[in-house]
């Protein structure tokens, strides 16, 4: 049995996406389903059972999964809104959750493969796993780096593998029910559809209208590496998630225009509240996972758009 937790929503569902074309369909989904619109990314998918967050973590400390063996855990299960300011929230999902379930697959050897994000790194323009390149701008950021360096205190002493991702901008597929942390590839594409207009951010951080950098990785990608990662033989560390090459906001917004026929770009000011918490250029050095074995090539920007476009046609009828 695979568990993935979070599978209802983004990535985890991708991931069950990308079992299930394995010929995997003996997956436990793992979800918080209050987002009740989450559930059509599981319409189409194949999988043995669900439970909420809630009931899954009653069962695990009752060890009712004991007498099931656990192939590996996706861990995708998070609040990734980086807006939220409830920190204690915050940190109950993000770390104390995501440590019963890094000790559990520790104790049975299970490979354990969860979701860390880029925002550890903050302002930084160094984007190599290590603490001097590390400074997160918000809580999110912070739950997630606190557990990263939970889990390289102790790694030494875990016996199966054990990943955690630093994911850059992951864009694709079954990620509308995210509202406002909807990807910017899908939030522009909706806006050239629905109005003819993408709005950009004006100039930051020494960058151009719209020429803000983010490496921009589509989810088929986050989806591979996920499974690589979980093969044998044996993989632990903290790895960048990302294609290494950095992109434009207007490079997004044009290849949506090219792909839709129509569509002009205008710029606004920045709110004040995002201002000292944003990220102008993100680019991941993927060195460290290259040097694990991961040598699969990335989708580019606008092939990756395509794909994208062409899959929410056919999931969104």
């Amino acid at each position: 049995m695979f568990i993935v937790t979070g599978g209802a929503g983004f990535i985890g569902a991708n991931v069950v996406d990308g079992l299930n074309q394995q010929g995997e369909t003996d997956i436990l989904v793992v979800d918080n389903l209050k987002n009740a619109t989450k559930f059509r990314n599981l319409t189409d998918l194949k999988f043995a059972d669900f439970m909420d967050k809630t009931e899954f973590m009653e069962n695990l400390k009752s060890g009712v999964f004991n007498n099931h063996p656990v192939e590996a855990i996706f861990h995708q299960g998070a609040c990734s809104d980086t807006m939220e300011y409830d920190g204690r929230y915050m940190m109950e999902n993000n770390f104390t959750y995501s440590k019963v379930l890094f000790h559990y697959a520790a104790s049975k050897k299970t490979p354990f493969i969860y979701a860390s994000s880029a925002a550890t790194y903050g302002a930084s323009s160094t984007f190599v796993e290590h603490p001097d390149n590390e400074g997160p701008l918000n809580v999110y950021g912070y739950s997630k780096l606190l557990f990263d360096r939970y889990v390289e205190r102790i790694l030494d002493q875990v016996e199966s593998p054990v990943a955690g991702m630093r994911y850059f901008n992951v864009y694709g597929p079954r990620e509308i029910h995210k509202g406002k942390m909807t990807s910017m590839v899908n939030q522009l594409h909706d806006q050239i559809r629905d109005k003819g207009e993408a709005k950009l951010f004006e100039g930051t951080g020494g960058y151009g209208p719209g020429e803000q950098r983010r490496d921009f990785i589509h989810v088929g990608d986050v989806v591979k590496i996920n499974l690589f990662l979980a093969s044998a033989p044996l993989k632990q560390g903290i790895f960048n998630v990302g294609t290494g090459q950095s992109r434009s906001f207007n490079d997004i917004a044009n290849s949506v225009i090219q792909l839709l026929g129509k569509g002009k770009i205008t710029y606004k000011e920045m709110p004040e509240v995002l201002k000292d918490k944003y990220q102008s250029f993100t680019e991941a050095d993927i060195t460290r996972l290259k040097n694990v074995g991961y040598d699969q090539p990335f989708a580019t920007l606008e092939a990756g758009i395509a794909a994208t476009m062409e899959a929410r046609k056919k999931l969104e009828g």
